[in-house]
């Protein structure tokens, strides 16, 4: 399975991870230098996510910012139970 968002279509993505040494300047020290570039991978937030579509219910692999954006529509989760009307005296 991808690590892709099935809403999406969010992949991950290369970058570079950036390995400094040294004092910063304005802690009193001669400044920061590059010591390493080595590539990384950026990966998506993916969480697995009971969704309805359509009038079904699956389980689907989604982004959190698809989640939050409200881009999907979790399933509604029924009460286990329901305590009956009280009756008027």
């Amino acid at each position: 399975m991808a690590a892709e968002c099935q809403v999406c279509g969010k992949r991950p993505q290369m970058g570079n991870s950036i390995t400094t040494r040294g004092k910063a300047k304005y802690l009193g020290g001669v400044g920061t230098k590059i010591t390493g570039i080595s590539r990384r991978q950026f990966r998506p937030n993916l969480q697995k996510v009971k969704v309805t579509q359509n009038g079904t219910n699956k389980s689907l692999r989604v982004c959190a910012q698809c989640i939050r954006s409200g881009a999907v529509t979790k399933t509604v989760k029924q009460a286990p139970f329901k305590l009956p009307a009280q009756a008027k005296s």
